[in-house]
């Protein structure tokens, strides 16, 4: 039976701020008060697993035991069926310079190896998102979801980020990077994880 999340403050297990911003909100019903690892000045564990759910559960289970408080943490990344699910747990990585993250640089990437190969089309793929709330006692809750769609080119839209410019969603026509943020997080694969940790862990 998964345990409910009772106490009344949560870590999330993340220095971005605008990660903060958004569960904090998602959370705000429930009574929780959220504060970040970055605010608490915890470190960043090294991600060294080959799962989403493993480096979720790095991240939730060092930022619970650090803190003393339940922590939540997120690992997302895309996953193409013509490249054998690749970039998944490594999409960040591929987007890696030495001046910072170039999505534009690892979406064009993605698309020559695709081209490489001859993937036939559509190229599907899919974005996952792993949810780990963890609790300084060392058990967790893991809650995954999805969204289903195919790959595009050229890139399309400016909003969202990471390959959001060149992924369809299943149903639709345009790119996520083309989507309102408010359409786009009805039905995004953190929508579906976070609708799972609800109706689990909140409900």
């Amino acid at each position: 039976m998964t345990r409910k999340l009772t106490e009344p403050k949560l870590c999330l297990a993340s220095h971005n701020k605008g990660k903060l911003v958004e569960i904090a909100a998602l959370l705000a019903p429930y009574g929780i008060e959220v504060v970040s690892a970055g605010d608490l000045g915890l470190p960043e564990p090294a991600e060294t697993e080959d799962s989403f759910a493993g480096n979720a559960r790095i991240k939730a289970h060092f930022a619970a035991r650090e803190s003393g408080l339940p922590a939540l943490s997120d690992d997302s990344g895309i996953c193409v069926d013509g490249l054998d699910g690749a970039p998944g747990v490594y999409t960040a990585d591929w987007a890696e310079t030495p001046a910072g993250r170039d999505f534009p640089m690892a979406m064009r990437k993605t698309w020559d190896l695709l081209e490489e190969r001859g993937a036939p089309h559509p190229r599907t793929a899919r974005f996952c998102c792993t949810l780990c709330i963890a609790w300084p006692d060392g058990h967790d809750e893991l809650f995954e979801g999805k969204a289903e769609g195919r790959l595009t080119w050229p890139m399309r839209g400016a909003e969202g980020h990471g390959y959001d410019p060149i992924f369809i969603p299943e149903g639709h026509d345009i790119t996520f990077g083309e989507m309102a943020a408010e359409e786009k997080n009805r039905i995004s694969h953190r929508a579906d994880a976070f609708a799972k940790l609800k109706a689990g862990a909140l409900g």
